[in-house]
């Protein structure tokens, strides 16, 4: 059974979110990407990767546009799309969804579809490409809500920290547009 959707709202990210937008990502890449401990590699690149900072410099870049999914006690979710990064695995498409993060004890409320409904209508809106993405190649679950919604494999890359690479699979969004906003 699909739990209950709750109220939610969706809203442009601002300065104010910057340290949420951090933990919230810390909390979703840790607890998604390592399951057999927390090593010194990986911390260091998280804590470097999502700083308030970095999100306050996303925030001033015109090519970029973060939305955030709001509930009553603060944010439970967001979306980070860029424009003008090519595809790794070629194609014409300049859009990336760089992030998709929804807290795990929100997942399963459909907050992500919901966030994802409003990047590509922001994709839409900007005059943008279909956006491309770029998924870790064992998480099963991210892939297969994408291939749900209107991605299609495109490819592969690879995620790298330091000397050691991970597998990406690169999905490409192929769906319709979602309806404009009236």
């Amino acid at each position: 059974m699909t739990p209950a959707l709750h109220a939610v709202s969706l809203m442009p990210a601002t300065q104010d979110d910057c340290s949420s937008l951090a933990a919230l990502s810390i909390e979703v890449w840790l607890g998604t990407y390592l399951h057999n401990g927390i090593n010194r590699l990986f911390s260091d690149y998280v804590l470097s990767a999502y700083t308030p900072d970095h999100f306050a410099g996303a925030l001033q870049n015109p090519a970029e546009r973060l939305i955030v999914s709001q509930n009553q006690d603060g944010i439970d979710g967001y979306i980070r799309i860029r424009h003008g990064r090519p595809s790794p695995a070629g194609g014409p498409s300049r859009t990336e969804i760089s992030t998709l993060y929804v807290q795990p004890r929100h997942q399963g409320r459909h907050i992500g579809r919901l966030l994802l409904e409003a990047g590509l209508k922001t994709c839409r809106s900007e005059g943008w490409d279909a956006p491309w993405l770029a998924a870790n190649a064992q998480n099963t679950r991210a892939i297969a809500f994408y291939l749900r919604h209107g991605f299609e494999p495109a490819g592969l890359t690879c995620f790298q920290v330091q000397d050691s690479q991970y597998p990406n699979d690169v999905l490409q969004y192929r769906g319709s547009w979602p309806a404009a906003e009236t």
